[in-house]
């Protein structure tokens, strides 16, 4: 080697450096990067200088579904606040909870953040209610239900670099693909056999309402998949109370003397339980009595914020614009009008996706990647008349 010449990755042999520092540093129940399995291999370049799940990571954090997530809204959509927690807080919320946990548990915090800044990206305008209507008008057009989650693989997989999707790893996409459902007291270990698929088998049941169990292949996938409702049940809370939905005396006493009353407090209490409890265990859980709390907090909130009538009371007008939009749009695609909103979606697409996307999933997929004021936006420009100009030439 030249002594005045820098030299390369490969000659440093930065993989198997990377290779021996996690051997150090991850835990019997962690997932090394070498065990990250994907369709398509990397390129050398790729591998020089990142691990196999910082390069998921990164394709995630630079893809356009996560731009989008500046504009998605988490629970409050239609309300005029800017210090009203948004989903891409919600995002790195989770991100550095999980982390956290999996610093202390010794897993792979490449991957945990893979699957965290991923986790959310198949949402669609509107948080929960729109997933409920998309997914009413979704069943309707015998395409499956509309879930988020399964989006999210989708979206990843076959919708992002105009059809060709990321190319990420499996341990990624399952952990991202099994984050919904929420495990409170019983304990969560691993899955770890499966296969690209087990996953697609699995996914393709749940669209279609088998109640097929969801439980992440890896540690990693867990700890995302309980960090998720510690990120945001009481920043929910906190939210709730700028708006004055509710009081903090509001929160049973019960929940206030295991869980705290603010979101600071109650993640302490959360992430403290699971790391004492879980530590050097092949299963992550609760204390019993946190694990309850944690359970009446949620039902509290479900009672008081997600159900309130004055959070739901434009949720029928929502209903009828996402009908008409979806309706529209598929007239749009039968009738081959080219000027429709939906054909400029798809002029990005590659010929793969458009040959093998049935018309309404081609709909489902244009709206579940819209913001909120993107879809508002698409629907006064296909339904509001606009005026003319001065002069019709």
């Amino acid at each position: 080697m030249n002594p005045g010449r820098v030299p390369s990755p490969i000659e440093l042999d930065l993989p198997g450096r990377f290779s021996e520092r996690e051997k150090v540093l991850l835990g019997p129940y962690a997932t090394p990067s070498s065990a990250s399995v994907r369709r398509r291999p990397l390129t050398a370049e790729a591998t020089d200088f990142r691990t196999a799940f910082s390069i998921d990571a990164d394709r995630i954090l630079h893809s356009q579904a996560f731009t989008r997530y500046i504009d998605k809204t988490q629970v409050f959509s239609l309300v005029e606040n800017d210090n009203i927690t948004r989903r891409v807080i919600h995002i790195q919320l989770l991100s550095k909870i999980a982390r956290t946990i999996g610093r202390v548990l010794r897993l792979n915090e490449d991957l945990i953040e893979a699957i965290a800044l991923g986790h959310d990206i198949g949402h669609c305008p509107f948080g929960h209610p729109g997933e409920r209507i998309l997914s009413q008008m979704c069943t309707e057009h015998r395409i499956g239900s509309f879930q988020h989650n399964l989006q999210s693989l989708h979206t990843l997989d076959r919708i992002e670099r105009g059809g060709g999707g990321l190319n990420l790893s499996l341990q990624v996409l399952d952990g991202i693909v099994c984050h919904d459902g929420e495990t409170h007291i019983e304990g969560l270990r691993p899955e770890p056999s499966r296969s690209f698929a087990d996953l697609a088998h699995m996914v393709e049941r749940r669209k279609f309402g088998e109640p097929v169990p969801m439980n992440p292949m890896t540690m990693e996938g867990c700890v995302v998949k309980l960090c998720d409702t510690i990120s945001y049940i009481g920043r929910d809370l906190e939210d709730a109370i700028k708006l004055k939905l509710v009081s903090r005396s509001d929160i049973p006493a019960d929940i206030v003397r295991i869980l705290g009353d603010t979101n600071g407090r109650i993640v302490y209490s959360l992430v403290e339980s699971l790391i004492v409890n879980s530590l050097d265990q092949d299963t992550l859980k609760y204390d019993p009595k946190v694990g309850n709390a944690l359970r009446e907090l949620k039902a509290f909130n479900y009672r008081t914020i997600y159900r309130h009538p004055r959070v739901r009371r434009e949720e029928d007008k929502l209903e009828h614009t996402f009908r008409l939009l979806f309706h529209r749009l598929l007239e749009d695609l039968s009738a081959g009008r080219e000027e429709s909103p939906v054909f400029e979606f798809l002029k990005d697409m590659n010929r793969t996706y458009q040959d093998e996307m049935a018309a309404p999933e081609k709909v489902r997929d244009y709206i579940a990647g819209m913001t909120d004021d993107y879809f508002i936006y698409t629907f006064n420009r296909v339904f509001v008349p606009e005026k003319l100009p001065r002069r019709l030439r």
